[in-house]
C-alpha cells in the first residue's frame, strides 16, 4: 500500500507562520508612494490593514485582498478549507461581505499528484460555497512546494468600515476565536497528531463574528494571523496612537496548547513575532511560555475587535497611549 502523502513535510513553515516576519515587511514596503489609481482610496498601506478599500460609489467600497500559504495540515482538502477560510477573513475584518475569488494555486507537479491538488480546490471551494462568494477561476504554476490561497473581492459600506486606526481609549477589547493553532500545527508536523479542534477553528468562517461586530457599532478591528496576538494588537495600537491591555488570564486557548508549547512545538515565525514585539511590550509578571503562546503564530484566527461581541470573551481594553504600545497585565 501506498503511504498517505504528508503534505506538511513539504513546508518550510506551515499556514501563516510562513510569512515574511513583520519587521521586515514594514522595511519592504516603507515609502513605496503614494496611491496612483483614479477611484478614490478609503483603506491603502498606511496602517497594515487587512485589504484595500477604494470607494465605488457613495454607499459603496470595494475591497480586494490576496492571500496564500504553505500547507499548514497533512489532509489536502482542510487545508483547502483553512486556506479559503484564511483569505476571505481579510474581507469580514474590514466589516465587508466577499463577493468574488479567484484560486491561487502553486503545485509541484513532478512531485506530487494532481488528484491531492484538486482536493485543495475542492476544499476552498466548499468554503467559498458557505460563504456566499463565487470562486471562478484563478491562476496556478508548476512551484517546488505547494501552496494555496485565493485573491477575493468584496464590498462594504464606507460608514462600517473597520480599520486599524479608529480605535478610542475606554473601548473592550473582545477576540472572536481561541489561540493555540500554531503550536499545534507545529506539533502535527513533527509528529503526524491530529487536532480537529484546530482544524475546525481555522476553516470556521469570520462571517457571522464580523456581521454582529458592524450591527454593534464596531469601526476598529482586524483579525489575528501570522503576527500572532502581541504583534496584530501592537499594529492596532500603532495606529490608533493608543495603548492595547491585554489581560492574560481572559485569553482562550485550545486544548492542547499548552502542552504542545510545554513539549517545545514553537515555530521560528512565533519567535520571530515575540522578538518584534519586544522593544515596545511591557510583559509585567509574564513568563516566556504566555508570551510564547501569545506571539503564537496564528492560521486563519479571529477578530480583535475594539468593543463587545457576543459569545466572543473580552481579553482587554484600549488605554490612551503610554510608554508602551501593548501592555500584558
Amino acid at each position: 500500500m501506498t503511504e498517505p502523502v504528508r503534505l506538511t513535510m513539504y513546508a518550510r513553515g506551515g499556514g501563516c507562520a510562513c510569512k515574511i516576519p513583520p519587521g521586515e515587511l514594514e522595511i519592504m514596503v516603507a515609502g513605496l508612494g503614494p496611491p496612483t489609481g483614479t477611484a478614490e482610496l478609503l483603506v491603502g498601506l498606511d496602517h497594515g490593514d487587512d485589504a484595500a478599500v477604494v470607494r465605488f460609489d457613495e454607499r459603496t467600497g470595494l475591497v480586494s485582498t490576496a492571500d496564500f500559504f504553505t500547507p499548514v495540515v497533512d489532509d489536502a482538502y482542510d487545508w483547502g478549507r483553512i486556506a479559503a477560510a484564511n483569505a476571505l477573513s481579510d474581507v469580514y475584518a474590514m466589516g465587508g461581505t466577499p463577493l468574488v475569488a479567484l484560486n491561487l494555486l502553486c503545485w509541484p507537479r513532478d512531485v506530487l499528484p494532481l488528484e491531492l491538488a484538486r482536493e485543495v480546490l475542492r476544499g476552498g471551494q466548499d468554503v467559498a460555497r458557505e460563504a456566499g462568494c463565487h470562486l471562478a477561476g484563478g491562476h496556478s504554476v508548476d512551484d517546488d512546494g505547494p501552496k494555496y490561497g485565493l485573491a477575493v473581492t468584496g464590498t462594504v459600506r464606507p460608514e462600517e468600515l473597520i480599520t486599524l486606526d479608529a480605535g478610542r481609549a475606554g473601548v473592550p477589547l473582545s477576540l472572536t476565536k481561541p489561540l493555540g493553532v500554531g503550536v499545534l500545527n507545529t506539533r502535527h508536523k513533527a509528529t503526524g497528531e491530529s487536532f480537529p479542534e484546530a482544524v475546525a477553528t481555522m476553516s470556521a468562517l469570520n462571517r457571522d463574528a464580523a456581521r454582529a461586530a458592524v450591527a454593534a457599532g464596531i469601526r476598529c478591528g482586524t483579525d489575528v494571523t501570522g503576527f500572532g496576538l502581541l504583534g496584530h494588537a501592537s499594529k492596532l495600537a500603532r495606529a490608533s496612537q493608543l495603548t492595547v491591555a491585554i489581560d492574560t488570564a481572559r485569553v482562550p486557548y485550545l486544548a492542547g496548547a499548552r502542552e504542545a508549547l510545554r513539549d517545545g512545538f514553537v515555530s521560528g515565525g512565533s519567535r520571530r513575532n515575540l522578538d518584534w514585539v519586544t522593544p515596545w511590550t511591557d510583559f509585567g509578571a509574564a513568563d516566556e511560555a504566555e508570551r510564547l503562546l501569545l506571539a503564537d503564530a496564528q492560521t486563519s484566527g479571529g477578530l480583535l475587535v475594539a468593543g463587545e461581541v457576543p459569545g466572543a470573551p473580552v481579553v482587554g481594553e484600549l488605554l490612551p497611549r503610554g510608554e508602551h504600545l501593548v501592555v500584558l497585565r
